[in-house]
């Protein structure tokens, strides 16, 4: 069951996947507010913008009373275990508590499958125990577990790669030639696209009977080279030659079926309709 109107909703962060979250939450009629380090100028479609650095407490000021939801959902400064802890850790816990929490029904953490590392292309899901193979996964981990241990109802999900509009950059190394693909084993790939990982963030934030956590991801995993092959086709592009598998992402199919199973349904189900629907826009 997915909660009525009148929910006071806080993003902390709200980079392009914030914005399409604010966008869906505004027009079931709830109330956003939007924190990040430079809010855009005016006013953006009846989002509350709240200025404020999540790595730096101080630089927090009041925050509203009576929220009801939190996702959170930042972008580090920088690829490294430093600006990840900052956010993702101190920050989510110096937020917390900050926050007056007498009426907060649910906190939403959009992690990363990055936590679950090498799985050598076993379906992974939600009981599947995480083995994160880098600093990111790790991280994130420790983050999702500090928030379920607080006396809060809360949710994770973990998200699989995006793509989107701007967010072509595949694209954009196949069209050069830079692109390779493992082609000696297989690599499977995992996507959602951002308006689906967007709308599954609000879909979850709001049902009231949430399970902790989810896998956030398209219906269809993909061996690497076939996604990669196919994109190539679509852009007239050589297909790429084999190289090494991407660092610190391991093979593995995700399962979406918990998500599904709570009334989710992905308007995107196959990155390869999905990438093909983006460039025929381009």
């Amino acid at each position: 069951m997915l909660a009525t109107t009148g929910e006071r909703v806080l993003l902390a962060g709200c980079g392009d996947v914030g914005l399409r979250v604010a966008q869906r939450l505004r027009a079931q009629g709830h109330t956003v507010y939007a924190l990040r380090r430079r809010p855009p100028p005016g006013d953006d479609a009846g989002i509350h913008w709240l200025a404020g650095d999540l790595t730096q407490a101080s630089s927090l000021g009041p925050l509203p009373g009576g929220l009801t939801r939190l996702v959170y959902l930042p972008a580090p400064d920088a690829r490294d275990a430093v600006a990840y802890r900052a956010v993702f850790v101190d920050g989510l816990r110096g937020l917390l508590h900050r926050m007056d929490r007498s009426a907060l029904a649910r906190v939403l953490l959009v992690s990363s499958s990055a936590v679950y590392g090498e799985h050598e292309g076993a379906w992974v899901d939600e009981h599947t125990l995480p083995q994160p193979a880098g600093f990111n996964g790790a991280l994130l981990l420790e983050a999702e577990r500090w928030l379920a241990a607080q006396p809060c109802a809360s949710t994770v999900l973990r998200l699989a790669g995006l793509y989107g509009p701007g967010r072509l950059q595949l694209v954009d190394r196949l069209r050069a030639g830079t692109a390779t693909v493992p082609r000696q084993s297989r690599h499977w790939a995992n996507r959602i696209h951002v308006d689906d990982a967007a709308a599954a963030i609000a879909h979850l934030l709001l049902l009231s009977d949430a399970h902790p956590l989810y896998l956030g991801v398209d219906d269809t995993p993909l061996p690497l080279d076939v996604l990669y092959d196919h994109l190539a086709t679509l852009v007239g592009a050589p297909a790429p030659p084999h190289g090494a598998p991407p660092a610190g992402v391991g093979s593995k199919r995700l399962r979406n079926a918990r998500l599904r199973a709570g009334g989710f349904v992905p308007a995107w189900p196959d990155a390869r309709t999905g990438y093909a629907a983006l460039l025929a826009r381009a």
